[in-house]
């Protein structure tokens, strides 16, 4: 996890894109990707909550995450939500990078979890880099596979687990990208990112207190043994 020292180091534009780039994203190495990145990239500090992308609208930007996460939910016709997956530091959105290339509305909404610092790069730059850069071809092919593969795992939790287990893996996961064991958050928000009831959540959260595995509080919950 970046110091907050390197944070906000960052966010004033102290450290440029290219640096950010270097430190960050090693696996696109090739110097004049870089630089192009630099010429039409802007680095930006995004405080937690922010939406960066919704359902519905056109995407025009491509976010690389240089710290913090980024909060992927889908919505169906009914404005019924479900969590997806996260995307964390060195990384960007499979979903943004296919919409760039079909020039197709967002079917997902993108919400910043943990105070971030982005790398915005204009859509009008990916078929060009594609073609002129491997590792930037290589970068988008390997966050497509990445990205499969979660979607796998959230489908596999959806279709052959029980919702204790799916709501263990969700604290796990949401600890493991904040980097912390205790988190703030409500029984509701927890309900509204797995498409459950609170009452369901809040009754099995019990369970896992009587059990010892994680104590409640007010909009708190401590992770002992998940």
């Amino acid at each position: 996890m970046l110091s907050r020292y390197y944070f906000y180091r960052l966010a004033n534009k102290k450290m440029n894109i290219e640096e950010a780039l270097q430190n960050n994203f090693s696996t696109l190495s090739e110097r004049p990707l870089r630089e192009d990145i630099s010429k039409v990239g802007r680095l930006e500090s995004v405080p937690a909550g922010t939406v960066l992308m919704d359902v519905g609208r056109y995407i025009k930007t491509v976010p690389l995450v240089v710290s913090g996460s980024i909060k992927i939910m889908r919505e169906d016709e009914e404005g019924n939500e479900i969590f997806l997956y996260y995307i964390d530091s060195n990384q960007t959105c499979a979903m943004s990078l296919t919409c760039c290339l079909t020039f197709s509305q967002s079917q997902i909404r993108a919400t910043v979890e943990d105070d971030a610092l982005i790398i915005f790069v204009p859509v009008e730059a990916m078929d060009e880099w594609m073609i002129k850069y491997p590792t930037w071809k290589n970068f988008v092919m390997q966050t497509y596979s990445y990205r499969f593969e979660e979607l796998l795992h959230t489908i596999d939790l959806i279709a052959f687990h029980n919702m204790d287990e799916r709501l263990v893996s969700y604290l796990n996961e949401k600890s493991e990208k904040l980097k912390t064991d205790e988190l703030d958050i409500t029984h509701q928000q927890i309900a509204y990112d797995l498409n459950s009831s609170r009452e369901a959540v809040s009754r099995l959260l019990k369970k896992l207190e009587l059990d010892n595995r994680l104590s409640l509080s007010r909009n708190r919950i401590k992770l002992l043994d998940l």
